[in-house]
């Protein structure tokens, strides 16, 4: 379970900080709106490396807690 768990955080961090840097990198560079963030939210672009640093903790944490054995394990 707790592998599952840690693939499921790791994989929404993915998502997350992909979206983060697309927006940032398309309202910064372009001036156009790519991704689907946009969407939901209109935020600066520094809020945007906000997300992105935000999905990078999901990412490590989900490394974290699916390298972490568990009881089970040390047995």
């Amino acid at each position: 379970m707790r592998a599952t768990i840690g693939y499921t955080l790791e994989s929404i961090g993915y998502v997350v900080g992909a979206q983060g840097l697309v927006s940032f990198a398309s309202r910064t560079f372009f001036g156009t709106e790519w991704g689907w963030l946009h969407k939901i939210v209109d935020l600066p672009p520094a809020a945007y490396l906000g997300i992105t640093a935000a999905g990078l903790a999901l990412v490590a944490a989900g490394v974290r807690t699916r390298r972490t054995p568990g009881p089970r394990e040390l047995a």
